[in-house]
């Protein structure tokens, strides 16, 4: 199925990296500059290019990963890495009803979004991608490019 692009979706470990690589055409959740550094080696040696989305810790939670909203110099480095093509960027809301702090998260990764594409005009960022099954209404209303549905179409985990 040539025509199949295969992402990669959740945390990717340093040491799985070169997997990764070779299975996927796309990794969805970059949270550091070594990460992608480490995946553009590994691109190398094989000669491909793969598109990346920076994740962007967008709650504050310490407990997920991904770049500080405010750290604006480390993500732009990430747009001088070879072998690697940053397409957008990824966010993770806060696993609460409270709507106005989801939408707080999403919000603030649009305006980032819109922030670098002022200072990226050549290769603007399309992609963003935030909302799952329990807040995906509220990722689309804040212009939400790409969601990730599991629970609503497979049902909850045992």
């Amino acid at each position: 199925m040539p025509d199949v692009e295969k992402r990669f979706i959740g945390h990717l470990q340093s040491n799985k990296t070169k997997k990764c690589v070779n299975a996927f055409d796309a990794i969805d959740s970059i949270h550091s500059l070594k990460l992608l550094k480490k995946v553009s080696k590994e691109c190398e040696k094989i000669d491909k290019k793969i598109k990346v989305l920076l994740e962007i810790n967008t709650s504050g939670e310490t407990q997920k990963k991904g770049f500080s909203a405010g750290d604006t110099n480390e993500i732009f480095q990430c747009f001088e890495i070879k072998n690697v093509q940053v397409v957008g960027l990824m966010t993770m809301a806060p696993f609460t009803k409270d709507e106005k702090k989801i939408r707080s998260c999403f919000s603030l990764l649009r305006k980032k979004k819109n922030d670098l594409n002022k200072s990226l005009p050549s290769k603007p960022l399309k992609e963003l991608s935030m909302g799952m099954s329990n807040d995906y209404e509220i990722a689309i209303d804040e212009g939400a490019t790409q969601i990730r549905l599991g629970t609503v179409l497979f049902g909850a985990r045992n």
